[in-house]
């Protein structure tokens, strides 16, 4: 006798109380995030007009994120996730005051022109990231149990998502209607909220395995762990360097000035157009059952991903750029769900936070890493020519991976 199949439930982690407030959190502290992408790197472009400029950016915010992650990642498997995730949203919350105090008291004078507090709040806020990102992946996994990971991942990376897409419009919007001042007050204000969602939720952690060693040695578990795991190690390694040398949202104000001649209007429309690409590859994936061929799925969404950043960058049309990005933030999705999905079925949950931290590292060096290395091969090769370089070295990395971790592309279901 055939076992009953149970009908697929594409809700069903949106039926979890706790994990509801979560993702609304995450979705208010997102949309902040984002809206601060695009009115600091308007800002800072405005100032400089050198897009290696905007690349420090990204160095100025990475630099702390790699050093600290896995630190972050062991204190998300010591300390209570929760208080991690709050201390954390405040803290972002108080550096986008800053930025906003900055704003509105130096918009005149001097440092009228000036970019070094920017990227010394940046730097601020990327200390911040690296124990904010382990424990907030590390408490989403806490809140469901481990049948609905999958599905939790793919609404949670679809709230994600949305603030990628609303958050770069509306700051555009903002930015050019009312300038930075009320931008940065704004943003401030969103991330205050994302933290008040997390007063909601009801969390009992898990006692804490006793630590035997150092520090130093319990972080060494956790790479150790993902060295281990060939699968888990192909897909990250995947997205480091796909993402490091394909990406194009760095310099996305330069395109937007200088090649599609639009404002920060267009600017936020350019950085939300993958954003919009994701949610809706989100919502078609919500409904769908588990998918098959997984493996070769992900080698073939992050290719499709390298080929959309070519075309996108050999694109004069400004409504063919925003079909582009959209394209490649649909496949950004499936690879997305696919990588966190994997993560949380192999990694056992007294080590989530130190295995999420190094994953953390790995995605922290290919955005805030790969935004420096767009803004200096920007500056050495041309706009186009370094963004069609990225995308190329993208197509060669799928190949290359496809053929050192065959297990990899041979993966069906992620179970």
């Amino acid at each position: 006798m055939e076992a009953e199949v149970l009908p697929h439930d594409p809700y069903a982690a949106l039926r979890s109380r706790d994990y509801r407030w979560f993702i609304t959190s995450l979705g208010f502290a997102t949309l902040g995030m984002q809206m601060q992408g695009v009115v600091v790197g308007w800002q800072v472009y405005n100032r400089t007009g050198d897009p290696l400029a905007l690349g420090l950016v990204g160095l100025a915010e990475a630099l702390p994120f790699l050093t600290l992650a896995l630190f972050g990642g062991h204190a998300a498997d010591r300390v209570n996730r929760l208080w991690i995730c709050m201390a954390t949203t405040l803290s972002l919350a108080l550096c986008s005051a800053l930025l906003w105090g900055f704003s509105w008291r130096f918009q005149a004078g001097p440092l009228a022109s000036a970019v070094w507090p920017i990227y010394g709040i940046i730097f601020l806020t990327g200390v911040v990231r690296a124990y904010y990102r382990p424990a907030n992946t590390a408490l989403g996994t806490d809140l469901l149990p481990k049948a609905l990971y999958a599905n939790g991942s793919t609404w949670r990376v679809s709230v994600f998502h949305t603030g990628m897409v609303l958050g770069p419009a509306i700051g555009g919007l903002i930015y050019a209607w009312r300038g930075p001042v009320v931008a940065h007050f704004l943003v401030m204000s969103l991330i205050a909220t994302g933290f008040l969602g997390l007063l909601f939720i009801r969390y009992t952690p898990k006692a804490a395995k006793p630590r035997i060693g150092s520090i130093f040695a319990s972080l060494g578990e956790g790479l150790r762990f993902v060295l281990s795991q060939r699968l888990l190690l192909g897909a990250i390694s995947l997205d480091l360097f796909a993402v490091l040398f394909g990406g194009a949202v760095a310099v996305l104000p330069v395109f937007a000035k200088e090649i599609l001649h639009t404002g920060p209007q267009g600017l936020g429309a350019l950085r939300a157009a993958p954003a919009v690409g994701s949610v809706l590859m989100g919502l078609i994936m919500a409904h769908l059952p588990p998918m098959r061929r997984a493996g070769r799925t992900l080698l073939l969404c992050v290719a499709g991903f390298g080929a959309a950043m070519i075309a996108f960058a050999l694109s004069h049309s400004f409504l063919l750029s925003l079909l582009l990005l959209a394209a490649s933030g649909a496949v950004d999705n499936v690879s997305v769900v696919l990588r966190f999905t994997l993560l949380q079925m192999v990694t056992p949950e007294h080590m989530l936070g130190r295995v999420s931290s190094v994953n953390q590292v790995f995605i922290g060096s290919s955005n805030e890493i790969g935004a420096f290395e767009s803004g200096v091969a920007a500056r050495l090769l041309g706009l186009v020519p370094s963004v069609v370089f990225g995308g190329c070295m993208t197509l060669l990395v799928v190949a290359g991976t496809a053929w050192r971790v065959p297990e990899l592309r041979r993966m069906d279901r992620i179970e």
